[in-house]
């Protein structure tokens, strides 16, 4: 099958996700959502208080193989039962997804271009980049929330853990990129762009 793959990575609260779904709601039926954060690993032997320590921002911390398998399924045509992430447990839940291919695929996380066996699959690989400043209230915001997790909690973990692997690996990943995208879906110039770099792709394809 004939997919044309747009890997979008970045930061966390950088706005990907928020361009990943614009992007799904201009092009509708003909696109297929991966998100890396349902490929965090799987640890149910391990008690919630250690769970809670893990390094969650770091490369080891996500099944990437299996990412790499499902993106290469996908791209012969083949459905996946896709991993689902329960942020509140800290845990993968028991439930899969049953992802189908299309003609346009998108895959976004965080460290998402910073492996090479996924950039090798990708046609377009974009970064979307956001102050610092404004990425940490909005993983505050999301993460209080949409999370059930405490302001202490994920003040701790962005000055223990996410801080620093942005600087390690997230940021130098942004040199993979094709294209930088300041402040993601809010972008609207740089939507419109790849909305009409998809939509050729498209075209072509029938």
């Amino acid at each position: 099958m004939e997919c044309f793959v747009i890997g979008i990575g970045g930061g966390t609260g950088s706005g990907k996700t928020t361009l990943t779904k614009r992007l799904k709601e201009r092009l509708g039926s003909a696109v297929t959502v991966l998100s890396y954060d349902n490929y965090y690993k799987s640890h149910p032997d391990m008690p919630y208080d250690e769970r809670v320590r893990l390094n969650y921002d770091h490369p080891s911390a996500f099944d990437t193989e299996l990412l790499v398998e499902h993106l290469a399924a996908l791209r012969r045509g083949e459905t996946i039962a896709a991993p689902v992430y329960d942020f509140k447990q800290h845990d993968r839940s028991d439930e899969t997804m049953l992802i189908a291919p299309t003609g346009v695929i998108l895959v976004e996380g965080i460290l998402i271009l910073a492996d090479e066996r996924l950039r090798s699959q990708m046609d377009v690989k974009i970064y979307v980049d956001t102050d610092a400043d404004v990425r940490i209230l909005r993983r505050v915001v999301r993460d209080v929330k949409q999370r059930g997790r405490s302001l202490e909690s994920v003040v701790t973990q962005y000055l223990t853990t996410v801080k620093p692997m942005h600087e390690q690996y997230v940021e130098p990943s942004r040199r993979y990129a094709d294209i930088i995208v300041p402040e993601g879906g809010r972008n609207a110039v740089a939507l419109d762009m790849l909305v009409r770099r998809v939509e050729h792709h498209l075209q072509n394809m029938t």
